[in-house]
């Protein structure tokens, strides 16, 4: 589904591809140097973004590395620094509900060892490390990852104690120093030596919800069931706020528009299969008329296929929204639906 590219259509670099530009050129020690500053995920974009650069002009280069010098020469030598400078800038550009997680996340995780090593760790790694630890231990790690990883390392913990760890992550209301403090002797690693650093804002439904977007959908419902058994009222506050495949009918236009280029069309296909029709109406209302009449074809040619093959074609169509949202290419509605296909 992606668009022909116009020979003379001047390429148009994103973040992360003048990022990858700007390390080609730096040379392999300085690039080692600028890598080790950063998380896991960025490494993966930025060297994922190196990989596939191809057919960059030199005065692409020059381009991209003027913009860098102009940047930098903007930059101030002041190096401010306090904590409370930071709490105060962030609250004013993000508003305080938003900048509340990031903000003790950036504090107390620039002198982290443990929780940080943990992200660099592959799934089943982590689940080996905390899988015998107190679900609550359990609900702190997990809400200190990224939902993609967390939601990995929830699958690889024992079934049985999948919904007890999700509550508790959707229960969490700040965690204090003292409980962090338990984490560090845990994994045997200094965590912060800052004896004033505020509670940190993790956890809650929405960290739940997003755990469990990311997690396979028979995974997915086994969990939500089981907290419903346990707790309905907490079950119907967490599903509330996931967002599922048909909530894309709440997506603007350019954002379909930029999210058909991303997605295969052999995907697509399935997922519409088991959509609600008006999800469909918005993909092919986004669509020139040739490709939706193509699409249709396939929908009515294509015979019945399995609900897992279903569910795995619309996780993966959202797992790219996601990321495109986390991109800022496209905006993501804030309520998901009560109905699951």
């Amino acid at each position: 589904m992606a668009r022909p590219k116009d020979d003379d259509e001047p390429k148009v670099l994103s973040g992360c591809e003048r990022a990858a530009v700007l390390m080609m050129t730096l040379g392999e020690d300085a690039a080692t140097e600028v890598l080790r500053h950063m998380g896991p995920k960025e490494v993966q974009s930025l060297g994922t973004a190196m990989a596939n650069l191809s057919d960059i002009t030199k005065s692409e280069v020059d381009a991209v590395l003027a913009d860098f010098i102009r940047t930098v020469d903007e930059q101030t030598a002041l190096g401010v620094g306090s904590d409370e400078y930071i709490r105060t800038v962030l609250t004013s550009a993000l508003g305080a509900d938003k900048a509340g997680g990031l903000i003790n996340r950036i504090l107390l995780g620039r002198n982290s060892k443990g929780l940080e090593s943990l992200k660099w760790m592959e799934p089943r790694a982590v689940a080996e490390v905390i899988r015998l630890e107190h679900p609550q231990i359990i609900a702190i790690v997990l809400s200190y990852l990224d939902s993609d990883h967390a939601a990995d390392v929830l699958g690889f913990l024992p079934e049985r104690t999948r919904p007890e760890v999700l509550m508790r992550v959707a229960s969490l209301d700040g965690i204090q120093p003292a409980a962090l403090q338990e984490l560090d002797d845990i994994l045997e690693q200094q965590f912060a030596g800052n004896s004033n650093v505020q509670a940190s804002v993790l956890g809650g439904i929405k960290s739940a919800a997003n755990i469990l977007n990311f997690m396979d959908p028979s995974k997915e419902n086994a969990i939500i069931e089981s907290i419903r058994e346990a707790n309905q009222d907490l079950s119907q506050k967490i599903e509330d706020l996931m967002f599922v495949f048909d909530n894309l009918v709440d997506v603007d236009d350019r954002g379909i528009q930029s999210l058909l280029r991303e997605i295969d069309t052999e995907n697509l296909v399935l997922a519409l299969k088991g959509a609600d029709e008006r999800v469909k109406a918005k993909f092919f209302k986004n669509m020139s008329k040739r490709a939706g009449e193509m699409l249709r074809d396939d929908l009515e040619v294509r015979g019945p296929v399995r609900l897992s093959e279903v569910e795995a074609a619309q996780k993966e169509i959202l797992t790219i929204a996601r990321r495109m949202a986390e991109d800022g290419d496209i905006v993501l509605g804030a309520k998901g639906g009560d109905e699951y296909v």
